[in-house]
């Protein structure tokens, strides 16, 4: 009974959000402990499931997203024209180098790459997919980079944890 009455909020404050919302602003806003947001968000998915909607509830490191389900993906993009913004495959290449391999230098990318990466650290870095996460501690204290939680998110992934395991 108690969560009743925040679901409504919980749900107003997911959908007109948009991005991921942190479970301590979700636990600041709300005045409930992460225990309770926890269990909020379980219930408030178990309705949503329930009554069949188009929407869920996704975690993202330690936030909460609404979100569309994959099975209304078809109806949406005939509402709207989607943009093509694949990654070329160097990118991409670049970017699972970055996943596993985190916090690693852009020189570090290139020796494993074969080939300068300049380029396509600053693509991924306008997609907010990586960031520069620290500065290695060694002559010239190069820039660290590590994924983002955009990139969770578009990986659908809720932590780096899920990542395949790398086969030797």
């Amino acid at each position: 009974m108690f969560y009743e009455k925040l679901k409504a909020p919980l749900e107003a404050m997911l959908f007109v959000n948009g991005n991921p919302l942190p479970i301590n602003q979700i636990i600041e806003i709300l005045g409930i402990d992460k225990e309770n947001v926890e269990m909020l968000v379980n219930e408030l998915q178990d309705d949503m499931i329930k009554a069949n909607r188009g929407l869920m509830i996704k975690k993202i490191a330690d936030s909460y997203q609404m979100c569309t389900k994959p099975q209304v993906s078809g109806y949406l993009e005939r509402l709207t024209e989607i943009t093509d913004k694949k990654l070329s495959a160097p990118a991409l290449e670049t970017l699972s180098i970055i996943a596993f391999k985190q916090p690693i230098t852009k020189q570090e990318i290139e020796n494993i790459r074969g080939v300068r990466a300049d380029s396509i650290i600053n693509k991924l870095l306008e997609r907010n997919l990586i960031q520069e996460v620290g500065r290695k501690k060694v002559v010239g204290r190069p820039i660290l980079y590590g994924t983002t939680n955009i990139f969770l998110q578009c990986f659908g992934l809720s932590d780096l944890s899920d990542l395949p395991a790398l086969p030797l």
